[in-house]
């Protein structure tokens, strides 16, 4: 047997990639550039640090004591908050930025082809569609399900990033997501026990994270037991999409796991995002399985 793995690269009008490298990457959400680090850009930049500076309003600095936060050096009149928007079949959908102490901005543009992806998984399994979205942050799979008009759900187990996806809900002209702070794997079995089904299902998994009261998630320890309680949820023929962040596994992984507990072959992805001097920047792998499949 062979595994092939594509790459999908979704264009934005409201977000680039400026350039990359040395371990970092500069990028323009809307009207605001920012340079980040980034462990996977380990070649060369393409414009020198100078006009990296000259470029950026903000940048992100890692933090000596504990470097899986940071601070943020900004120029004179950077705003704390902005809008991006994304173009998805006609539907404009809006997510509120803002920068936080872990680097992360509350969008991650290479998801953009998930969204398409999911638009028309929902176009096959037809107005009645349930979506069940897991780890689901600030929302963008979740407007993307809501917007084709599926009954979605929406599990992450941090209020303050739900209450975001609900602002992004808001402001993106949809209604009538289900909200849920929980653990996800909480959640995915007392689903299993409730006799509840859906039609797809996303899961964007971090490698570590803590329930809301202090369930402990690690990611090499519990997906194997999370996809078995998905594989019950899942109807036959439904979709899922399962993105793996984590350096240390591969989409062999993704591909054994659901595979395995699914019985179907899935679609392997290189999510990325290209920079205009050429270079591809991978930023997770995802494994999909699509409806009818």
């Amino acid at each position: 047997m062979s595994l092939r793995i594509d790459v999908a690269v979704a264009p934005w009008t409201d977000y680039e990639l400026l350039d990359s490298g040395n371990f970092a990457k500069l990028e323009r959400f809307g009207r605001q550039v920012l340079w980040r680090p980034e462990p996977q850009a380990v070649w060369t930049p393409s414009l020198a640090p100078a006009e990296w500076s000259k470029l950026a309003d903000a940048h992100f600095s890692r933090s000596k004591q504990n470097p899986e936060s940071g601070d943020w050096a900004l120029k004179p009149g950077t705003p704390s908050q902005w809008p991006l928007t994304y173009d998805l079949r006609g539907r404009q959908l809006t997510l509120g930025l803002e920068r936080t102490a872990f680097k992360h901005l509350g969008a991650f543009p290479e998801q953009a082809s998930n969204w398409e992806w999911i638009v028309d998984q929902i176009a096959v399994t037809g107005p009645d569609t349930k979506v069940l979205n897991l780890f689901a942050y600030t929302g963008g799979a979740s407007l993307a399900a809501r917007s084709a008009g599926a009954d979605t759900t929406h599990v992450d187990s941090v209020r303050k990033v739900v209450d975001w996806g609900r602002r992004n809900m808001e402001a993106s002209g949809l209604d009538g997501i289900r909200w849920v702070v929980e653990d996800a794997a909480t959640f995915v079995r007392r689903e299993v026990k409730r006799g509840k089904t859906y039609h797809g299902i996303l899961l964007d998994p971090p490698a570590y994270g803590r329930g809301p009261d202090g369930e402990k998630w690690v990611l090499e320890e519990q997906i194997d037991d999370l996809l078995r309680d998905c594989a019950t949820l899942l109807v036959p023929g439904g979709f899922l999409a399962l993105n793996l962040y984590s350096m240390g596994l591969s989409a062999v992984v993704a591909h054994t796991l659901i595979n395995q507990h699914f019985k179907r072959q899935p679609e392997l992805l290189e999510l990325a995002v290209a920079d205009p001097h050429g270079k591809i920047l991978p930023l997770g792998t995802v494994a999909r399985l699509g409806a009818n499949q």
